[in-house]
């Protein structure tokens, strides 16, 4: 299953639902990832992905500093899982890859 594109992630957490962006991209056969929410971005690591389970890391500050895990399933251009910050109750993670635009579309 492929993974990489732009997906708009909803992290259902405890103190309410939370929107964020990833990027998916492979380089020289290597998935990358960087990730956009509460007004920073960053990488992601320790990317996994097996058949249709992905897995990533994350660290943010905003709103309050943690590390994340996450783990999802593909499926086509859904996904679901959950987000997992240390000993705190996982989150339930939905998300949605953007469409790409057709060659020759411009549409604004």
């Amino acid at each position: 299953m492929a993974a990489e594109g732009v997906w708009d992630l909803s992290v259902s957490t405890p103190i309410g639902r939370i929107e964020a962006v990833i990027e998916l991209a492979r380089q020289d056969g290597v998935l990358t990832g960087t990730a956009h929410g509460a007004g920073e971005n960053v990488p992601l690591s320790d990317i996994t992905l097996d058949g249709d389970r992905l897995t990533w890391n994350q660290a943010v500050t905003k709103p309050l500093r943690l590390n994340l895990a996450f783990a999802v399933t593909i499926d086509g251009d859904t996904l679901t899982g959950t987000s997992k910050a240390g000993r705190l109750p996982a989150s339930k993670v939905t998300g949605r890859r953007r469409a790409v635009p057709a060659v020759g579309d411009h549409r604004a």
